[in-house]
């Protein structure tokens, strides 16, 4: 019943986003063969003109003068920025940026839409890829067995008790359990290197 599913409890639930649905799951569609002719001519031409505006916008830039004549506010330390980094500020979107440089107000708009939603999660993201690669890199660590898991006030009741009632050997078996989230692994890997320091 996927109705019943909790996005809360997906492993890195910021890449799961309805506006990147297409983008994420057409291509599995086309390698799986269900995805029809006339689906997959609307997806490969959005796709192109999506990858012609990321292009594009990270190939405009401008100092912080330059901006700032614009009414952009960022620091003024003579850092260039490019104009796809500038869409993640507030207040700043495609339309505001096709003033300074005219072209973008061609974009489509699904395409501009989609450029502002991905720089606006790009920080997120790139902390999320982080996380995730010190936790490939940490997976067997060894649990100490007594550990007390009712010391930990940042996790969950629900995680507290799985996990004493579990007891898991490594941090990747902690993992595994159902409802463990990636948040509840970071708290319980900052514990136990602190304990063992």
């Amino acid at each position: 019943e996927p109705y019943r599913m909790f996005t809360s409890r997906a492993e890195y639930r910021l890449v799961l986003r309805a506006d990147n649905a297409d983008q994420r799951l057409t291509p599995l569609g086309l390698k799986l063969g269900c995805v029809g002719p006339a689906r997959a001519t609307v997806y490969k031409a959005k796709a192109t003109a999506l990858a012609a505006a990321r292009a594009r916008l990270a190939a405009l830039k401008a100092t912080p003068p330059q901006l700032a004549r614009w009414n952009i506010a960022v620091n003024q330390d003579g850092i260039v920025r490019r104009a796809s980094d500038l869409l993640a500020l507030p207040g700043v979107d495609v339309a505001r940026l096709a003033l300074i440089w005219p072209e973008l107000a061609n974009l489509r708009a699904d395409v501009a839409e989609q450029a502002e939603i991905d720089a606006r999660y790009r920080g997120y993201l790139e902390r999320q890829d982080a996380d995730i690669k010190c936790f490939r890199a940490d997976e067997d660590l060894a649990l100490p067995r007594d550990l007390d898991y009712a010391v930990l006030p940042s996790l969950s009741t629900e995680i507290r008790q799985k996990l004493a009632h579990i007891r898991p050997a490594t941090l990747g078996q902690a993992a595994r359990i159902s409802g463990v989230t990636p948040a509840a692994l970071t708290i319980l890997l900052k514990y136990v290197r602190r304990r063992a320091a």
